[in-house]
């Protein structure tokens, strides 16, 4: 028999109208579903070779819908931070993004290595690793945020300088804004991340929630933004060849 006590006001299990952190999760949430189910069904409207990274985007924002499920009850029922969600997510997601590099030139018959992968992997887990052991302070929080910034300083250089970016010089003009769009929101969008960061470590109480207010929104922002960046490219690159299977 359960000993905990039932809440005095039962609606405090659910969204509050003043809650804005909550709202803003549930919004993201189904934003992330809705995104999912029409990336899915919009591979089947593009060539075979573009349906890959299509439901490899969609992996991107299913998983992410999924855990802001969670992460949605955790801060109604708790009101701080769900650092392991959190991080759990974007432990799945952002590999996936940096696969969807790879994917998009490849799609686009540009020949690609495994090193350019796993240089942006490594990139990938230096940036998640550093910023997850300082937002749990087993690393002072600003040596966490230092090497989590190296850690994307070290992606934008492999996406600009690096074999990826001279190699997205060669696709075609479908391929190559798609390219630019993508690394435009790796640089632009993802800086909202370290923003939020930063604004957890400075504002005292408010640190979580504007922490996850910022964070929602360059979730929001990148992982949908991010895909649509892709499947504007296919639809493209398709409709050019005639490839399409639906019109």
């Amino acid at each position: 028999m359960s000993s905990s006590k039932p809440l005095e006001n039962p609606a405090d299990a659910f969204l509050q109208p003043n809650d804005g952190v909550a709202i803003s999760f549930w919004i993201i949430s189904i934003a992330m579903i809705a995104a999912t189910v029409f990336f899915f069904a919009e591979a089947a409207s593009v060539s075979t070779h573009w349906k890959t990274s299509l439901h490899v985007g969609g992996l991107v924002t299913l998983v992410a819908g999924v855990h802001y499920m969670y992460m949605r009850e955790y801060w109604v029922q708790v009101h701080a931070s769900p650092i392991v969600y959190r991080y759990v997510d974007w432990s799945i997601t952002v590999p996936l993004q940096m696969i969807e590099f790879n994917l998009i030139l490849k799609a686009a018959g540009k020949p690609t290595s495994s090193a350019m992968f796993w240089k942006l992997l490594l990139g990938t887990v230096v940036m998640l690793l550093s910023g997850y052991l300082g937002e749990i302070a087993v690393v002072p929080k600003l040596l966490g945020f230092t090497f989590g910034m190296l850690g994307w300083l070290f992606i934008l250089f492999e996406i600009f300088a690096g074999e990826a970016g001279g190699t997205a010089k060669d696709c075609s003009e479908a391929v190559s804004s798609a390219f630019s769009n993508m690394r435009l929101i790796v640089t632009v969008g993802w800086a909202i991340y370290p923003l939020g960061y930063v604004l957890g470590m400075m504002v005292g109480s408010k640190g979580d929630v504007f922490l996850n207010v910022t964070y929602n929104i360059a979730d929001f922002v990148n992982k949908i933004a991010f895909v649509l960046a892709c499947w504007s490219c296919a639809k493209a690159d398709s409709s050019a060849k005639g490839e399409a299977l639906l019109p």
